[in-house]
């Protein structure tokens, strides 16, 4: 056994016959090879199992190592010390202590054994060839390094040699120091060689592969630099053209097409790029681009699911209309539950003026959707629906597309308003192209005809309004109708004092305090102004309110109005209603009120004909007036002191005074 001073080696085995530079920092190993330097200059060299320990102790050394003699040092200026050292002989750690300021180990010898015969040539052979594979594919060794390994004939030798120049792990390094059998060696080397050889040759292909690609691109490069220069000599190209090309190409880059879009965008920019930039054809493919990549791919809205909030926002936008917005809160619920919009398209259906479009709008927001609103009133034109062909001059996308563009989102609430207003002419039946459209089961994949793609429509919640049902039954299968059949008195009142009045306040700029309309106001401005199912004239004569009143109060004649039912005429004028009494009308009247009336005496009798009953009366009244007509002397029994002025409903003649 033999004391030698210690040096770890974190990263690297050193073999026998291995010249090999080493840069060391740790206080104990520069002690290490000073000592050897003063002494036979011979060190023990040993591998660690982790690279990260500073002071390795036994157990964090392997056992087998290499005797070196260090043949040349060099101390640098930051205080590490550069070594050359050469490996001589294999040893195995058997004992270390510290002495001073380094580690002093006691190893023993490992005698090396030789192997001889026709296997071991033939190994040898085998492995000098697939070295030579080897050092071809790896630039990091130099040209003709298998050459020099023909002239060695020890087998532990040629495999020591191998052994320092392939590229393995330190553990697999380890293993190769360790074992003592020159041919299993031969065979560890050649094993680890065939792995290296496969990885080399996927980098060879990958190089290959890389090459060739950045040769393609200069090549497109210089080809397309040529062209901009004839183009220039030709007058059509410009740097403006070029950034614009550009411009394109990064969009379609950025954004997330579908595999069809994208190989479109593709062939459509690479017809552009050969195009004179001012031709026709070029700036029709110009505009398809810019519509094709205005659309929102792949971006979406976050929705809402809270069903409790969408409760309270259309509570807030909306008064009444309680099952109409149970149905809608009903309709977000599954499509909150299941994440998808299966299942019919909501009509609402109702005269104008009850919030039809509103409440979608409310949808919308409660939902957290983008809202776009498409008017179908006196749409004719199937193409406007479905879009133009790109054949036609001046041609461009439908109206689905284009409003899909505008929201910016895959997934908007888009309002077709006004569905039963679709007219049809020799240009198409648009309502037809809407059955499409409206199909949750084929809007999957909508064809626009100008942009000749499939549009994934099933993220759109489609929501349509119309003031009848007079539609094609096959797009009414399509729907599911919701009713908004109107306000009653005491409704609109409400909806007057939470939102109109409000409203109009504001848009006709009048502070707080100097416009009040009392309840009482109110309900006369609906019973004796308006007439109709919705509000839209009640907020007509509310503004007309407010400006005169504004009026009055620019021309100092007051500091605030207060409008009740005493001074409602002063502002609001004569009457145009009548309230809790019976329209004179004609005697018989299409849908079963018939009325009769005595022109002569100014009897008039009215009567309600739905039934046999009803038609009775009306024969009994009619028998009436025949018999006044008989005796014109005869007065009213009802009133005698002015029989002109006398009503009654036909039924009432049976011997009873007339009401």
């Amino acid at each position: 056994m033999t004391l030698y001073p210690l040096l770890p080696l974190r990263d690297i085995v050193v073999f026998p016959g291995m010249v090999v530079p080493l840069f060391v920092g740790r206080d104990k190993s520069v002690a290490a090879l000073e000592a050897a330097m003063e002494g036979n200059k011979d060190i023990f060299l040993l591998a660690q199992l982790d690279p990260g320990c500073d002071d390795p102790a036994v157990d964090d050394l392997y056992d087998v190592g290499v005797v070196a003699q260090v043949l040349q040092l060099l101390k640098l200026p930051d205080g590490t010390v550069r070594v050359l050292v050469e490996g001589t002989q294999r040893a195995r750690l058997e004992t270390m202590r510290e002495e001073g300021d380094f580690v002093v180990a006691q190893v023993s010898a490992i005698s090396g054994e030789t192997a001889s015969g026709s296997e071991v040539t033939a190994m040898m052979r085998q492995v000098v060839e697939q070295y030579g594979e080897y050092a071809k594919l790896n630039k990091k060794l130099a040209e003709g390094a298998g050459e020099e390994l023909k002239d060695i004939d020890d087998a532990g030798q040629l495999a020591d040699s191998i052994a320092a120049s392939v590229n393995a792990k330190v553990s697999d390094k380890q293993a190769l120091l360790t074992e003592s059998d020159p041919l299993k060696r031969l065979e560890m080397v050649m094993s680890f060689m065939e792995g290296e050889l496969s990885v080399l040759q996927v980098e060879r292909r990958i190089r290959g592969r890389v090459k060739r690609q950045m040769e393609k691109t200069q090549r497109e490069y210089y080809l397309n630099e040529q062209l901009k220069a004839i183009q220039n000599e030709l007058g059509g190209g410009d740097d403006g053209e070029a950034d614009e090309i550009a411009e394109l190409q990064a969009k379609i880059d950025g954004l997330k097409l579908s595999k069809e879009a994208k190989a479109k965008a593709e062939s459509e920019l690479k017809k552009l790029r050969t195009m004179q930039p001012m031709s026709a054809e070029a700036t029709v493919i110009r505009n398809y681009l810019d519509v094709l990549l205005g659309l929102p791919w792949g971006q979406k809205s976050r929705l809402k699911k809270n069903i409790a909030k969408a409760q309270e926002v259309l509570d807030a936008d909306h008064y009444a209309l309680e099952k109409v917005k149970d149905r809608i809160v009903e309709y977000l619920a599954v499509q909150a539950r299941t994440n998808k919009l299966k299942g019919p398209i909501l009509c609402l259906v109702g005269p104008p003026g009850v919030g039809k479009t509103s409440l979608g709008k409310s949808i919308a927001k409660a939902t957290g959707r983008e809202f776009v609103r498409q008017s179908l009133g006196g749409v004719r034109d199937e193409a406007e629906i479905r879009g133009h062909r790109r054949t036609y001059i001046g041609s461009l996308p439908g109206k689905i597309v284009t409003n899909l563009k505008k929201a910016g989102t895959e997934n908007p609430l888009f309002l077709l308003d006004e569905i039963d207003k679709l007219g049809q002419d020799f240009r198409g039946d648009p309502a037809s192209a809407l059955l499409e459209v409206l199909d949750p089961e084929q809007n999957a994949k909508f064809q626009d005809h100008y942009l000749e793609l499939d549009i994934d429509l099933s993220d759109v919640m489609f929501v349509c309004t119309a003031n009848s049902l007079n539609l094609p039954q096959p797009l009414l299968d399509r729907m599911e109708i919701i009713r908004l059949e109107g306000y009653t008195e005491d409704e609109k009142v409400e909806i007057a004092q939470r939102h109109l009045v409000p409203k109009q306040v504001k848009a006709h700029g009048l502070r707080k305090g100097e416009f009040t309309l009392t309840e009482d106001g109110l309900r006369d401005l609906v019973r004796y102004y308006t007439r109709e199912a919705g509000v839209r004239t009640l907020e007509r004569e509310i503004a007309r309110l407010a400006r005169k009143a504004l009026r009055k109060i620019l021309e100092k004649q007051a500091d605030s109005i207060t409008i009740t039912p005493e001074n409602l005429g002063e502002f609001a004028g004569v009457r145009r209603h009548r309230h809790g009494h019976l329209d004179r009308l004609d005697p018989f009247r299409r849908g079963g009120a018939a009325r009769c009336r005595d022109d002569r005496r100014g009897h008039f009798a009215r009567s309600r004909a739905g039934d046999r009953r009803a038609e009775g009366k009306t024969a009994r009244c009619i028998a009436r007036r025949d018999q006044d007509r008989a005796d014109p002397g005869r007065e009213c029994e009802g009133s005698r002191r002015d029989p002109g002025q006398c009503e009654g409903w036909a039924g009432d003649h049976s011997g009873g005074p007339c009401r």
